[in-house]
């Protein structure tokens, strides 16, 4: 049943991307994001979804959309340009077979982010496209919510509807993504114009945020932790109330600690004693080897080189009272870690050039949104809702560079297309100023003669 229910899904939206071709778009995204061909036993899992998605959507846009002043953001320069990089390193990869495998989806993840913004014209297409991505990502984080309320998940034990965890199916991932997309889903309950923010709209939105904040509890997800700390200082930004909003946020905070599972506040505890937890030793001992390697491969040994590290760090673990601490010393070898932070898998496997290429198209997404936010803060009523949207896309952007620290997303799709949807707003917005500034003014008529004085006229006219 699980199987026709989603396939039945898939063919309405496809349905209704014939008469509306920008749905291909949106369908895509959810297939990107949800992967049903990986939640089903038969039928979608043998059929190439998202290659028929992405045909439809760019053959829509070539054959029926309007590309009137279509031109390309600098961004999406960028994007061609570190494409192509990453296409080099992988041909001259230290791992090739390796590296096919995670280029096979890299590229079109690059690709995708750079089409997205040409079908973005409208200010509809931007709120569909972010609904989408919203919603797609809900139908993961809702599942993960619910378990995490009934068995108080745990790390690695959280079963997010599949086994395989890659992708946002993956803890740390998804607790990053959760909480990135919060600002988002608290737009939607403000401006959103496709579900107008009704008392119903507003109750799912606040439903939705909990189940977000919920994520990292379920899978202990240090990261995610994290991360809502830096969302809380966003807001607070935000705030128009901010001595309220920091004593509101502090005694929720306070109330919740009492009702975090067990396996969650030890996890956090390794935080403060990361030199006794195997995973935070090997990932800083992991971090020393790949700068090392970058300063002899400064260009990067391709995708998947990782698989040629080799470690040896200790782990401290104290035992005893406090005054009789004793300290055991365990030396731990190991090989083949993975990355766990974005910037060392640019550094790693594109080297410095590919490193400065992905830092500048943060960067300057961070920087475009921060202009249009302060551009459009006193805008006109049918306006106001730009400078907020600005400021949810950089507050969930931000969010994920400070999750890329500790995870290695540094090619997650659903980031591309948040990247995507940054340009679409940009373009779109520059379009919108370019049209008013030359739009004919009208001609004005020309004022009637004024009437002769007739205490001036000449005498027996």
């Amino acid at each position: 049943m699980r199987d026709l229910a989603f396939i039945a899904f898939l063919v309405a939206i496809l349905g209704f991307g014939l008469r509306k071709p920008f749905i291909f778009v949106l369908a895509y995204v959810y297939i990107d994001i949800v992967s049903p061909q990986r939640l089903t036993y038969l039928l979608l899992n043998s059929v190439p979804i998202s290659l028929i998605a992405v045909g439809l959507a760019v053959g829509g846009w070539l054959l029926f959309d309007d590309k009137r002043d279509t031109r390309m953001a600098p961004r999406q320069l960028l994007l061609l340009l570190l494409l192509i990089y990453c296409a080099i390193t992988t041909r001259t990869a230290d791992f090739p077979v390796d590296a096919l495998d995670k280029w096979d989806w890299v590229w079109k993840a690059l690709a995708f982010a750079m089409f997205l913004p040409l079908t973005l014209r409208t200010r509809l297409r931007i709120e569909a496209l972010l609904l989408f991505m919203v919603l797609s990502a809900a139908s993961i984080i809702i599942v993960g919510g619910i378990k995490t309320l009934a068995s108080g998940g745990g790390y690695g034990s959280l079963n997010l509807m599949v086994s395989n965890n890659s992708g946002l199916y993956e803890g740390s991932i998804i607790s990053t993504v959760a909480v990135a997309i919060v600002p988002l889903v608290l737009w939607f309950a403000k401006h959103g114009t496709i579900f107008r923010p009704d008392w119903k709209v507003k109750l799912f939105c606040f439903a939705l945020v909990g189940a977000c904040l919920l994520i990292p509890v379920g899978t202990s997800a240090r990261t995610g932790l994290l991360c809502i700390g830096l969302v809380a200082v966003l807001m607070w930004r935000e705030s128009k109330r901010k001595l309220l909003y920091i004593g509101v946020t502090l005694g929720l905070g306070l109330a919740a600690v009492p009702f975090l599972p067990s396996a969650f506040t030890e996890r956090m505890d390794t935080i403060k004693t990361y030199k006794s937890d195997e995973s935070a030793s090997t990932r800083i001992e992991v971090w020393k080897w790949t700068w090392a390697y970058a300063k002899k491969h400064p260009l990067g040994g391709g995708f998947e080189m990782y698989r040629q590290n080799q470690v040896r760090y200790y782990t401290e673990k104290a035992s005893g009272t406090a005054r009789n601490v004793v300290i055991e010393r365990t030396l731990t070898t190991d090989h083949a870690r993975a990355f766990h932070s974005s910037y060392f898998e640019m550094l790693g496997e594109q080297g410095f050039p590919g490193l400065a290429l992905w830092l500048l198209i943060n960067v300057i997404g961070l920087i475009r949104m921060e202009v249009l936010r302060q551009r459009y803060r006193r805008a006109i009523e049918s306006e106001q809702w730009v400078a907020p949207l600005a400021s949810a896309l950089q507050a969930a952007h931000l969010v994920y560079l400070l999750g890329a620290a500790f995870v290695g997303i540094a090619f997650q799709p659903f980031v591309y297309m948040l990247i995507g949807a940054q340009i679409g707003l940009d373009t779109y917005l520059a379009r919108r100023r370019r049209e008013a500034a030359w739009r004919p003014l009208r001609k004005a008529r020309p004022a009637p003669a004024p009437a002769p004085d007739k205490a001036l006229a000449p005498v027996g006219t």
